[in-house]
């Protein structure tokens, strides 16, 4: 699958109507970021399932800062909605893949339980 490139018009509708969405905060300037470019292109080729997006933080800057992105690369992983993975950095392919696996195997269902358990901890 091809990697989508993200911005104001489509990043949340991208986020709301597909169930696993990996994204990968960068820039142009970035060198990591053009080191882990071919990496990431070629797992999301192999991977099923998984929409692979990308967000220029030089062009978006509002939404890498809503996010909170201090460091690119960031990768982030969103599952229903839900930031389940956030970390900057490049990874190699095989901790890329095996992060994307550990991350399908997620229980989303306990994971949501887990969320409404510390939010009415909170209230």
């Amino acid at each position: 699958m091809a990697v989508i490139e993200l911005d104001r018009a489509n990043f949340e509708q991208t986020i709301q109507d597909n169930e696993f969405v990996v994204v990968d905060f960068w820039a142009p300037w970035c060198g990591p970021c053009r080191s882990f470019a071919p990496i990431y292109d070629k797992v999301s080729d192999d991977v099923q399932g998984v929409v692979f997006a990308k967000l220029n933080t030089e062009e978006h800057q509002e939404i890498a800062g809503h996010f909170q992105i201090r460091s690119i690369p960031t990768l982030m992983i969103f599952r229903e909605q839900i930031i389940i993975f956030s970390q900057p950095g490049a990874l190699p392919e095989a901790q890329l893949r095996e992060l994307l696996g550990k991350a399908k195997q997620l229980d989303m269902a306990e994971v949501k339980r887990q969320i409404d358990a510390q939010s009415s901890k909170q209230a």
